[in-house]
């Protein structure tokens, strides 16, 4: 599949080259006819998609009309509209400038644009309302943020529960759910589909632990459990219900989502010494850290020690919750050394705040370490690193240090470890990995034991996007943030012509799969139709 769809471009320049030489050259040299559509006997007169936010067409951070508009589903309906292809409704926002309102107020922004160094939130107040919603039925039932048993959820619509209990309601479904009570699942079947599309079921369920740095505050979704609960049982009886009409459909398997560059845009090592505001500071942070490095030696964790370097970039300081806590014993020695007191002389402190410097030393980096090659910072970081926590420094303050002092030991990924929050580190990476290829495991079983279920491999796709780039017609679709062609701003999602890309996947798995022939007739979304970069002025 993918080969043959590769070669798209090569066709597409033989035609242009042919219709050239005719007009101009040799008029006797043939038209290059393309064989009449074949759908291999699929059914598009109601084509419902089912999925989270690349299915709902989310982009640039934000949904909104031009985006929903170059949504996949939307474009793989205007194939299908020569075969017969019914009407395809979406959920259009209000507006181009993205976001939602909530009673009158904006509970989410609008989306990015490229302002010539990069993204950068749109000026501009949503004008999207959540509730009263405008209830379906719609084709696209795309939800930003949906993990699988979300599908299942009877309250996922409940606009009450956005005020009483956030998690388990979403204000993209209270927007279109047909009730409150209404599951995602039932408002697709109750319009009867002949055809489908799932995506992105697996994904959304590690995307939340991802983008939170595997903090704990959204857990990946375990493979074991009964329907609505584990990923292996919710995925099989959302395929099986969706087929249970005799339906067909195609379904996508779940990518490493750490390929993206909201993960890997951010370097490990950001801490330029050519920097004005960091680079004097240099020889003042290693003698502070010089101490925390003799205690690390002592206590045999060399690993763990920090230094900064007058000459090249350096990593940020993390706090790592996989090592042992080391706080009693940093400032067991501490206070041991009979230097310590004149060390902190140097900072403006009499001697008798040595125990307490102590114990907020101890404290802060009892478990921390410089970054390396294998930590992914997460893309909102680049805003945070070098900036001062105000929260430490309110702390560090009422613990009688001086606000300037308070500010010293408060800079976010120097002198104030950045939080778990904003770093993905090798363990978390390998939970992310492991829940991944299980859901694929389950999606690839499924969908073989299931003849009217296509495998559209997402993954392959990104892995080869992520290291040599994959060819689009004459374009190479890399996952280079802004300039990469495929990723739109926020790291996460597509661009329209990245989403063209994913209609045309489709397409070419459909063929595969059920004997259509899509491609070969030249029924496809054409690459240089859809842009990577949506205008500020669009609002």
């Amino acid at each position: 599949m993918k080969t043959k769809f590769k070669y798209i471009w090569l066709l597409l320049i033989f035609l242009g080259f042919v219709a050239c030489e005719d007009e101009v050259y040799d008029t006797t040299v043939p038209v290059v006819e393309l064989p009449p559509l074949n759908v291999g006997g699929l059914d598009f007169s109601k084509y419902i998609s089912l999925g989270g936010s690349f299915t709902a067409g989310f982009s640039d951070g934000a949904l909104f009309i031009a985006s929903q508009e170059n949504s996949f589903p939307n474009i793989l309906s205007q194939q299908f509209a020569n075969a017969s292809g019914g009407v395809f409704t979406q959920p259009l926002m209000n507006d181009n400038i993205g976001g939602l309102l909530f009673g009158g107020n904006v509970v989410q922004g609008p989306r990015l644009f490229f302002d010539g160094a990069g993204p950068a939130t749109l000026p501009g107040t949503p004008t999207t309302e959540i509730s009263p919603g405008i209830p379906g039925p719609y084709n696209n039932m795309g939800v930003p943020g949906t993990k699988s048993f979300h599908l299942l959820f009877d309250g996922y619509g409940n606009p009450g529960g956005l005020l009483t209990d956030p998690v388990t309601a979403n204000p993209y479904f209270v927007r279109t759910a047909s009730s409150p009570t209404a599951t995602m699942l039932g408002d697709a079947m109750s319009q009867n589909p002949t055809f489908f599309t799932l995506s992105e079921i697996g994904g959304g369920d590690v995307l939340g632990y991802a983008t939170s740095g595997g903090d704990g505050s959204n857990a990946i979704t375990p493979s074991a459990g009964p329907p609505g609960v584990g990923f292996d049982q919710t995925f099989a009886f959302i395929v099986n219900t969706l087929t249970s009409g005799g339906a067909k459909g195609a379904v996508t398997n779940v990518p490493y989502i750490t390929d993206l560059p909201h993960f890997t845009t951010v370097p490990y090592a950001p801490l330029d010494p050519s920097n004005e505001a960091y680079g004097p500071l240099i020889p003042t942070l290693n003698t502070l850290f010089g101490a925390l490095n003799g205690v690390y030696d002592f206590l045999q964790v060399p690993e763990r020690k920090v230094v900064f370097s007058p000459t090249a970039a350096s990593p940020v300081v993390i706090r790592d919750e996989s090592l042992t806590n080391l706080s009693a014993q940093i400032e067991g020695v501490l206070n041991a050394n009979p230097g310590f007191p004149a060390f902190i002389g140097q900072f403006g402190l009499p001697p008798e705040a040595a125990p307490l410097v102590a114990n907020l030393l101890a404290t802060i980096y009892g478990q921390t370490r410089q970054a390396t090659e294998n930590d992914l910072l997460v893309l909102p970081s680049s805003t945070v690193i070098g900036t001062v926590n105000t929260g430490s420094v309110a702390f560090l303050m009422s613990q009688g240090l001086s606000a300037a002092l308070a500010g010293q030991f408060s800079v976010e990924g120097v002198t104030f470890p950045l939080t778990d929050k904003w770093v993905l580190i090798p363990s978390e990476q390998m939970e992310i990995k492991i829940a991944t290829d299980a859901y694929n495991a389950t999606i690839e079983a499924v969908t073989s034991a299931n003849a009217n279920v296509a495998l559209v491999d997402l993954n392959s796709v990104l892995a080869e996007a992520s290291t040599t780039g994959f060819v689009f017609e004459d374009f190479t679709m890399t996952t280079d943030l802004v300039t990469g062609g495929l990723v739109s701003l926020d790291g996460i999602h597509l661009t329209a012509r990245g989403y063209a890309l994913m209609a045309d996947i489709f397409l070419a798995t459909l063929d595969e799969t059920f004997g259509s022939n899509f491609i070969d007739a030249g029924v496809f979304a054409k690459a240089v139709d859809y842009p990577t970069n949506y205008s500020p002025t669009l609002q």
